[in-house]
């Protein structure tokens, strides 16, 4: 036997376990959420094992209860958009927060920028739903926003920041900012500042330096920064749940209501599968758009 073929057989082998693993662990909860969606309900949670495509029909479009009318689906549609948006809105919130402040811990002494790291995990090492709460302490009508501006006399009466579309965003920022510094630390800690220094020595604007320099060398951090705050933020349950009290639902709220108080277990894997849907599209956009401007620059 060749010995490139007994090699390739090897890693085959030490391969195996780890295969088995991805394919039971991962692949096969999706694959029985996938076949649960293509089921009938049962009556009091469950499913009933009759091939029924009523969920995924559902899930865009509703049955009038008494004519049998068909109509979209306001309600689910409403909360696909909500989600969509306010992921966006998260992800472009902390880049314009962990832009500039990757930026400054990479420009700090080296002796100095694991302390600056430090103090971004430190919040990342607390429990999530900890977080989410100390968001509601500050924005709520008694909480220390509104205190301190009626206490200087800016405002009489509290401003409702609290159960707002306002407040699950500045929530899913302070929770997912550092997944945004991190990758785009990681890219400027290894740029030659050097071509900074020669910009400014062509007469370079610091705008043009920004964006003819500094950007071009750190787009994949900030490409997996934005993915990896959009992701999450797009399934967000908890943060959703404690700052929008209900009235601010996102895919992740209204697959737990499926699975909870509607007992619609296929509804609520036909939506787990279209939210997995719209993740897979966005990290499709986000590589392609990447290995684009890739492909320009070589």
């Amino acid at each position: 036997m060749p010995n490139g073929v007994r090699t390739a057989r090897r890693r085959w082998l030490l391969l195996t376990p780890a295969l088995v693993i991805l394919l039971f662990a991962a692949t096969g909860p999706l694959l029985i959420v996938l076949v649960y969606s293509f089921l009938t309900p049962g009556d009091y949670g469950g499913v009933v094992w009759t091939f029924s495509t009523d969920a995924w029909f559902n899930v865009v479009v509703e049955r009038d209860f008494f004519d049998d009318t068909l109509s979209f689906a306001d309600a689910h549609l409403s909360i696909f958009w909500r989600s969509v948006k306010l992921s966006l809105v998260t992800t472009l919130v902390a880049f314009i927060v962990g832009f500039p402040t990757a930026y400054f811990i990479a420009t700090r002494p080296r002796e100095t920028r694991d302390m600056w790291m430090l103090l971004i995990m430190v919040p990342f090492w607390t429990n999530l739903l900890i977080r989410t709460f100390a968001v509601m302490e500050i924005i709520r009508n008694e909480g220390v926003i509104n205190t301190g501006l009626i206490q200087l006399g800016i405002i009489d009466a509290p401003i409702q920041m609290l159960f707002t579309e306002f407040a699950v965003t500045l929530g899913m920022v302070y929770v997912y900012l550092p997944l945004m510094v991190l990758p785009i630390y990681a890219s400027m800690e290894r740029m030659d500042f050097s071509l900074i220094e020669a910009g400014y020595d062509l007469y370079a604007s610091r705008w043009r330096i920004l964006r003819k320099v500094i950007f071009p060398l750190v787009k994949p951090g900030v490409v997996a920064g934005s993915i990896l705050v959009f992701v999450p933020a797009l399934g967000a349950y908890v943060t959703p749940r404690v700052l929008g009290g209900g009235k601010q639902l996102m895919l992740g709220n209204l697959i737990e209501l499926q699975f909870g108080q509607g007992r619609n277990w296929p509804l609520g894997a036909a939506l787990s599968i279209s939210l997995l849907a719209i993740v897979m599209v966005a990290l499709f956009v986000y590589v392609r758009s990447a290995g684009t401007q890739e492909g320009r620059h070589d």
